[in-house]
């Protein structure tokens, strides 16, 4: 068999990709979704300081953030069917899906409710008191003043988490889930063109990547649409190279007219 590069490999392994595509964002989408509840089950015992649960609440975070979601994906998959034995429940036989998703949305839900605690904080408080003033409730308070604004703060971070479960979904095929990533290992076994496999599944993820980051700075600018002068951390970091740029060629021109004088 010929196993040289050949590039029609490539745009055939991307067709053939292309049907799994939808497994991994379902894990990503998913995952997220339920992160989210978790995170925000997590975040306000350590936001309003309720005894106990604080402190399980940052043993869970600071486990999920400080272990390898690798070995996260292995603990779910072969510990927790262990662990429903004791009370007579059998999963043995529940879908990999399942456990994936519920490992990634445990993850997710860990890095979550410190972006949900990190945005709330940047909510000026003077904003909670007047609305304690007005008569709103802790409640009322935190959905009407305090959420839209974290939002709008948290969004290039929540971006950043959303991205980073979508290549971490790769590890997924380890657990025997055929998603891209697990296509692409069975496509280049079957070929022996491991190359042209991973080039084809490099290209999805570059651009599901690129959709799903011009999605958030759609969203990021549709949430600041009634601030003047409001600049997305993209455009500031274009900004801030430019600014960078003409500050060394003014450098570089005052030094050359100093050597000149000279």
């Amino acid at each position: 068999m010929n196993t040289s590069f050949q590039l029609s490999y490539v745009f055939d392994f991307l067709f053939k990709l292309l049907g799994y595509v939808q497994i991994t964002l379902f894990i990503v989408a998913s995952s997220i979704v339920l992160g989210l509840v978790v995170g925000l089950v997590l975040a306000l015992p350590r936001m309003y300081q309720v005894p106990l649960l604080k402190q399980l609440s940052a043993v869970f975070v600071s486990f999920f953030r400080g272990t390898p979601v690798l070995i996260q994906l292995f603990l779910i998959y072969f510990g927790v069917p262990e662990l429903l034995k004791v009370v007579n429940i059998d999963v043995t036989k529940a879908p990999v899906l399942l456990f994936v998703i519920l490992t990634y949305t445990l993850n997710s839900g860990a890095f979550l409710s410190e972006i949900i605690r990190g945005a709330v904080a940047a909510v000026d408080r003077g904003q909670v008191e007047a609305a304690y003033a007005v008569g709103m409730s802790k409640y009322q308070a935190f959905v009407r003043i305090m959420l839209p604004q974290a939002l709008s703060v948290s969004i290039p971070i929540f971006a950043n988490k959303v991205l980073a479960n979508l290549k971490e979904t790769s590890l997924a095929f380890t657990l025997g889930l055929m998603d891209i990533n697990g296509k692409a290992q069975s496509l280049g076994s079957l070929t022996n063109h491991f190359v042209e496999s991973y080039i084809a599944l490099s290209a999805l993820y570059f651009v599901m990547a690129i959709l799903i980051e011009q999605l958030f700075l759609w969203w990021e600018r549709r949430m600041h649409r009634h601030e003047q002068g409001y600049i997305s951390p993209l455009q500031e970091l274009k900004f801030s190279h430019t600014a960078r740029r003409l500050r060394d060629q003014k450098e570089d021109a005052l030094f050359n007219s100093t050597q000149g004088l000279s």
